[in-house]
């Protein structure tokens, strides 16, 4: 995972397999409270000190390495690196001997790699022929680096400026060159897929403005009267043959909530409010009555925020009106007098069996 915003959760998915360097947010400290597991399920983070880190990177996913101490001198594909814990991945999965557990992608330490060159042919011991022996970059210096505008990433070039085993006729450092990504293969289409033939169809026709160049442009029709020739068959409006339907539609068939919009109708609506100030305060001005001109503005305010505060409880309460719960409050007030005329009934149906030491009040 990019690096290009710094969190616990991209610290965690650290690992990459893109050979770029596009940002240095793997050189930042690692606060202490991200190191913290909160439960036994939560991932564990997994860093160097932020001083050990690589800066720039020589070894990238598709590089061929060995490993520094590996007997059998086997040669590997970087699969994927991470630069916070300077592990490198490398394709192959490591058997553990149990069929029934997950395989894990081998990893070694970044000062565990060595590059390799390439193959080169030395003389055989014997005197009598050629070897290929495969060689490796034993020390690797690098340029400067150089952010490229174009690209947005980091390019420079790696030598190995010592190999091993030594090429006798290379006086200077050799440039390794970097992995060249593999282009993704495109599968086969399917009957889900459109073919290429109805995509690069002619669907849109440019209508043809047959006009002087001095003349004025043609009016395209208004909404309302392409859809008066849309519905009445015998209103006859010339249209264009090459414009679809959407150009005549442009205001209903567009999105009302886009930002530009939203925008628009801001702008106007502080238009309304500025030219509505001015009202009010060139009627404050007519009638001073003692005022200066400063009070006068200041009572112009007033007015505008009351009324625009009356305005906004006006639209709320129409709101509520349109909404369900007008319906839900209506429903529920019935219910409750239901309720309660049932609840007077009973009382006033109510009769009491004769039961000793009862006493009836003189007034009833």
């Amino acid at each position: 995972m990019s690096l290009k915003y710094l969190t616990r959760r991209t610290a965690i998915d650290a690992t990459t397999t893109s050979p770029y360097l596009t940002n240095l947010n793997h050189l930042r400290t690692i606060p202490k409270s991200w190191l913290k597991r909160r439960s036994i399920s939560d991932p564990k983070l997994k860093s160097v000190r932020t001083p050990d880190r690589i800066r720039y990177w020589n070894i990238v996913p598709g590089d061929q390495i060995r490993v520094r101490g590996d007997k059998t001198n086997a040669l590997h594909e970087v699969l994927s690196i991470n630069r916070l814990s300077n592990r490198v991945f490398v394709k192959g999965a490591a058997n553990s001997g149990d069929e029934n557990r997950i395989a894990q992608t081998k990893n070694f330490h970044y000062s565990r790699c060595q590059l390799f060159v390439g193959n080169y042919e030395f003389p055989s011991s014997d005197g009598l022929g050629k070897d290929v022996v495969p060689v490796f970059a034993q020390r690797v210096t690098a340029s400067r680096p150089q952010w490229n505008l174009l690209r947005g990433h980091f390019v420079w070039n790696r030598y190995a400026s010592k190999t091993l085993p030594k090429i006798p006729w290379e006086t200077g450092h050799v440039q390794i060159p970097w992995p060249k990504p593999e282009r993704p293969t495109l599968a086969e289409p399917t009957s889900y897929d459109t073919p290429r033939e109805v995509v690069t169809k002619l669907t849109y026709e440019i209508p043809q403005i047959r006009q002087s160049l001095n003349g004025p442009l043609p009016r395209p029709p208004a909404e309302d009267e392409y859809l008066t020739a849309l519905y009445n068959p015998g209103y006859s409006v010339s249209f264009g043959n090459g414009a679809p339907l959407e150009v005549y539609l442009e205001k209903e068939l567009s999105n009302p909530h886009a930002r530009a919009k939203k925008q628009q109708r801001w702008l106007a609506r502080k238009a309304d409010e500025k030219a509505r100030l001015e009202e009010i305060i060139a009627e404050e001005k007519k009638k001073l009555n003692g005022r200066t001109e400063r009070e006068a503005r200041a009572e112009a305010a007033f007015r505008l925020r009351q009324e625009l505060k009356d305005r906004q409880e006006q639209q709320k309460k129409m709101r509520w009106k349109d909404r369900m719960a007008d319906v839900n409050m209506i429903r529920k007030a019935r219910k409750k007098a239901l309720k309660e005329e049932r609840h007077r009934r009973k009382l006033t149906e109510l009769v009491l069996a004769d039961e000793p030491n009862q006493v009836i009040p003189k007034d009833v």
